[in-house]
């Protein structure tokens, strides 16, 4: 037996090492006095309706594995939305059923060439992570001074390497959600064979003139796949749950890299139950878009200029500035998120921790 000595640590391949990060949103520091807030990953305050926790404790299977393809929830969504169930994958979280498309249209080729996928820049930090990992290139495209997407410069990225192309609305963290119309006329100058996502974690909230009504987009356009979440609206965060809906010559490739049994029992079941009680569900958005409205409204009253927010959120773009600020809403109690050198995305939260937000804004001075 010929045995081989080499020096030196176990390492992963390269493009591993070279993956950037993922920060999550990070619980609020302890202040005298103070009840902490937690407004740093975008979590729904209010949690899920109350039936989802009545679902959830009559369930007496967790000794045996969940349904592969999430079979019940799957057919719940495609009798609510009018669409075939074969159209629907379901996935551990949006972010999960996003990795199945990255993996499924995107990434390095026999002959050494990679795949590009395009998106704007800043959005979902985690898209540049799943990219990479399935060994595809990103490609970035700034997103404007409003924090709006830019279509038209999204469109001149496009190559012949380009196969996905990622559209988030609204858009985490900046806020603005994009137009149907906007969207309509992107998608006719968009190559047939370019997947494109339309990743509306936040949709629920869009309260705009004019929102994508991606599901329309999706009847029409064989290309496109619509990317949604139990994880915002739903207040079903901890559970992981999300799902694509996309034309079967999409969704069959979908299902051969997504990893079975994804969705738990757990989650399939309390997803069931939100869905029937979706009057709540919306009820509980609608207060939380008008704690939006009216952070929001306090935040121009004290002379902030911010993006519009059509998300759970708002964005702060402080530059430089953003550490300073996140430390000094720490001081009160309040964990925000900050990108380094970007700015500030805060949650919309309790009212209380809404408050405290507010008036840390109408009163914070920043240093010259």
């Amino acid at each position: 037996m010929t045995m081989f000595s080499r020096a030196g640590s176990i390492t992963p391949r390269e493009s591993v090492s070279l993956l950037p990060a993922y920060a999550a949103g990070k619980p609020p520091r302890a202040a005298e006095g103070l009840t902490p807030y937690k407004l740093s990953s975008n979590e729904n305050p209010l949690g899920p309706v109350p039936a989802v926790a009545h679902a959830m404790a009559a369930v007496d299977t967790l000794h045996r594995y969940p349904h592969p393809n999430a079979e019940s929830l799957r057919a719940g969504l495609a009798k609510l939305l009018d669409v075939p169930v074969e159209d629907i994958v379901a996935g551990t979280g949006s972010l999960g059923a996003l990795t199945q498309i990255i993996n499924a249209f995107a990434g390095s080729n026999s002959d050494g060439s990679q795949d590009e996928v395009i998106y704007a820049w800043r959005s979902f930090e985690a898209y540049p992570i799943v990219v990479r990992t399935a060994g595809a290139k990103d490609v970035t495209v700034p997103v404007a001074a409003d924090g709006r997407h830019d279509l038209e410069a999204m469109l001149a990225a496009i190559t012949e390497q380009t196969k996905v192309l990622l559209l988030c609305t609204p858009n985490n963290p900046t806020g603005p959600a994009l137009r149907h119309s906007e969207v309509e006329a992107f998608l006719a100058k968009v190559p047939s064979d370019v997947v494109v996502v339309i990743d509306e974690a936040y949709q629920e909230f869009v309260r705009t003139e004019d929102p994508v009504d991606a599901l329309a987009l999706y009847r029409s356009h064989p290309n496109v796949v619509v990317l949604r979440t139990f994880s915002k609206a739903h207040g079903l965060a901890a559970l992981r749950v999300g799902y694509s809906i996309a034309g079967q010559e999409i969704t069959r490739h979908l299902r051969v890299v997504a990893a079975p049994f994804s969705v738990s029992t757990l989650a399939e079941v309390a997803a069931l139950a939100s869905l029937e009680h979706l009057e709540q569900v919306h009820e509980r958005v609608d207060s939380l878009v008008a704690e939006r409205d009216r952070v929001t409204s306090a935040l121009a009253e004290a002379g902030w200029k911010i993006p519009e927010a059509q998300g759970n959120f708002v964005w702060l773009p402080l530059g430089e500035k953003t550490a300073a600020f996140a430390e000094a809403a720490g001081l009160q109690a309040l964990a925000v998120r900050g990108f380094p050198g970007e700015g500030v995305r805060v949650t919309i939260g309790e009212v209380e921790a809404n408050d405290r937000f507010i008036e840390l804004c109408r009163t914070y001075r920043f240093e010259a």
